[in-house]
């Protein structure tokens, strides 16, 4: 089993819940408390917290925070307030699985339960517990996959990945990160597109990379064969362009991902919703800067494209079933029969 991220990005200390804020990263390491469901909204919202397992964790332990302050006259009273409280928190991201899937089951789990009020909060923390270890199977179960499948004439493995998909990302260890830092242990390279957060938790790791910028990923792969594979999580843009690559140049493509940001109850990948965000991520870009040594970080926007540019700015694309080599999960590694995967059967089996 590979080691544990130095780096929490969630931090739990019944009743209090802090996050690090992704927003100042990587210049400022700064934690915020979220006292309740408001703030973890406004985290999600704004992306001082992201990644699908993480919105999910922050989500329920914000809530549970809420709940721990509260005093409930009876098991129905506590009852309607968590699912009212769950129905607001699931308009933060309308296309996060997971976060749909915790409510899901807070939800079931509180309309059968006594003593509503700290099940909620017993369940909410053991969903913290739950990723940390799912993610840490995922990256034993991706690391073995990747070593398999590398050929003698290659002894030290390159990987690529994409996006951040680490312990930030997730309530610890990571998915896609997670099976690199496990790869790591073994002796192998990153590649990176991530320039503020994933370059950041790397160093913090002490794990060395080098940063890629997307279009250079082509270049990159046919320049050099110790490149094995490219390991990504299940939700980000320019994951699919990513795939095209590597179909092309004999490349793995591998999505690691926990079975819970896996919707089974769609027939295809094209019935996945896709959120489409502000124009102004694309046209305008921000950064911090100090007006003095050693003095407080200041968050300012610059105007990039034209005034009035119109912008397309998809949050996530879909990578065609035939371009993808397996998906893996904390219950196994799953590959294709003939083109197409069969996730539902799979997951139920294993």
């Amino acid at each position: 089993m590979s080691a544990q991220s130095r780096l929490q990005a969630i931090v739990w200390n019944r009743p209090k819940l802090t996050i690090l804020n992704q927003l100042l990263l990587p210049h400022s390491s700064e934690y915020i408390e979220i006292p309740d469901s408001a703030a973890g909204h406004h985290a999600i919202v704004t992306m001082q917290t992201r990644g699908a397992p993480a919105i999910a964790i922050v989500a329920a332990l914000a809530l549970a925070a809420e709940v721990s302050a509260q005093t409930f006259g009876s098991d129905d009273e506590a009852r309607q307030f968590i699912h009212a409280k769950l129905d607001y928190l699931s308009t933060s991201r309308p296309t996060a699985v997971n976060l749909f899937d915790a409510i899901t089951k807070l939800k079931k789990l509180t309309n059968t339960c006594s003593n509503v009020a700290a099940a909620y909060v017993d369940a909410a923390e053991q969903m913290l517990a739950d990723d940390i270890s799912d993610n840490k199977a995922i990256g034993a179960n991706g690391a073995a996959f990747i070593e398999r499948r590398r050929p003698e004439t290659v002894p030290r493995i390159k990987v690529l990945t994409h996006c951040n998909t680490g312990a930030l990302a997730t309530a610890g260890h990571g998915t896609a990160l997670g099976i690199i830092r496990s790869l790591y242990q073994k002796d192998g390279s990153v590649l990176e597109h991530g320039a503020r957060l994933t370059a950041y938790e790397l160093k913090e790791e002490g794990i060395p990379s080098t940063l890629v910028c997307d279009s250079a990923v082509s270049a990159l792969l046919r320049s050099d064969p110790s490149i094995r594979a490219i390991v990504v999580g299940a939700d980000r843009i320019g994951t699919y362009q990513l795939a095209i690559t590597a179909k092309f140049h004999g490349v793995d493509f591998i999505v690691a991902a926990p079975v819970t940001s896996i919707d089974l109850g769609l027939k295809s990948g094209r019935d996945i919703v896709i959120e489409e965000r502000n124009m102004d991520e694309i046209t305008q870009t921000a950064g911090f800067v100090s007006e003095s040594i050693g003095g407080e970080l200041v968050r300012q926007t610059l105007q990039v494209a034209p005034v009035g540019t119109n912008a397309w700015n998809p949050s996530f694309d879909v990578t065609p079933a035939e371009l993808i080599t397996a998906v893996v999960t904390e219950k196994g590694v799953f590959e294709k029969r003939g083109a197409e995967f069969d996730l539902v059967s799979d997951i139920a089996k294993a």
